[in-house]
């Protein structure tokens, strides 16, 4: 048994040796450059599917003291500094980040200039960036806040407020800048935001769209999401739409009606997901964000069914 399992180590070691080889040369990177990539956007992706399962057995020890008192208090330790520590942005965390750009090969489509956006912000406008599709974790996203201008990563994104509390997870995904997405939150932020912080990131198909994650087509759940048209429409503000090719590929979604119905009552994904060797590991799949030109929204202070659905 002894032989059989370094012969199965052996091959094993050599598939992935060439796998990773293959993905290397492919990309034309660096090995080193490749595997930090890899390293950090997993950071992500592991965190986002482990951290649930980690407060739940946290506090499973804390109750039971399991094996011991003090082993349980350092095992969950890391939860209850979460728990105390709010959620922050670092802007200049992009800083460590760029080889996430050359492990998914990202390049991006600007119709509206970073420039022209400044622009538009100097003459007053203020903006509703519409992101689609969601995916499992918008790696899309994540480049282009870290490809972005230190200016223009301060645009806050909105997510579910069950992301901003959830220990651990509020604090790793946090450092990209994140707020409510309830519609008191984000008329709140147009109001009386100034400039870039005047403006906001939305994922308009939300859970739902995530359980549209598909390897072999692009879907979205768009058509019942007209609640950000009629928000510009009665703000005032423009919007941009943003297309995040690429960003339904990294990872596979387990599919079924319960976990969506669970997910979409507990504004969090309750599903298992994975990507290279069945984990939890984003596939190095070319990533394309496109940004669109402003529709050119009017102000209407009190919409009609007929001017939302125009828009």
């Amino acid at each position: 048994s002894s032989v059989l399992s370094v012969v199965f180590w052996n091959i094993i070691s050599l598939h992935l040796s060439h796998y990773f080889l293959v993905q290397i040369m492919r990309e034309g990177i660096s090995s080193f450059r490749w595997l930090q990539g890899l390293m950090v956007a997993s950071i992500f992706s592991v965190v986002y599917a482990l951290a649930p399962m980690y407060c739940l057995s946290s506090i499973a020890f804390l109750v039971f003291q399991y094996p011991c008192k003090h082993a349980a208090f350092i095992y969950a330790l890391p939860l209850l500094v979460s728990i105390l520590v709010p959620s922050r942005q670092i802007l200049g965390a992009a800083n460590y980040m760029t080889s996430m750009l050359d492990y998914f090969d990202y390049e991006e489509v600007l119709e509206t200039s970073n420039d022209d956006c400044r622009k538009l912000l100097n003459d007053g406008k203020k903006f509703i960036l519409a992101f689609q599709p969601h995916g499992v974790v918008s790696f899309c996203s994540l480049c282009s806040w870290i490809n972005a201008p230190v200016d223009i990563r301060q645009i806050p994104t909105a997510v579910a407020s069950a992301v901003l509390k959830f220990p651990i997870l509020k604090n790793v995904m946090g450092i990209f800048g994140l707020t409510d997405a309830s519609s008191s939150n984000v008329k709140r932020i147009l109001q009386k935001g100034k400039g870039i912080k005047g403006c906001i990131v939305i994922y308009v198909g939300g859970i739902a769209e995530l359980f549209l994650t598909c390897d072999e087509e692009e879907r979205l759940y768009l058509q019942k999401r007209k609640g950000f048209i009629k928000i510009a429409l009665r703000e005032g503000v423009d919007i941009i739409p943003v297309y995040l090719f690429g960003n339904t590929s990294i990872l596979s979604v387990m599919k079924t009606k319960f976990l969506e119905s669970m997910s979409r009552k507990m504004q969090t994904s309750f599903t298992y997901f994975w990507g290279k060797f069945f984990l939890p590991i984003p596939r190095d799949d070319k990533l394309l964000y496109v940004r669109g030109k402003p529709l050119g929204m009017p102000h209407i202070p009190e919409p009609t069914d007929e001017d939302i659905n125009k828009w």
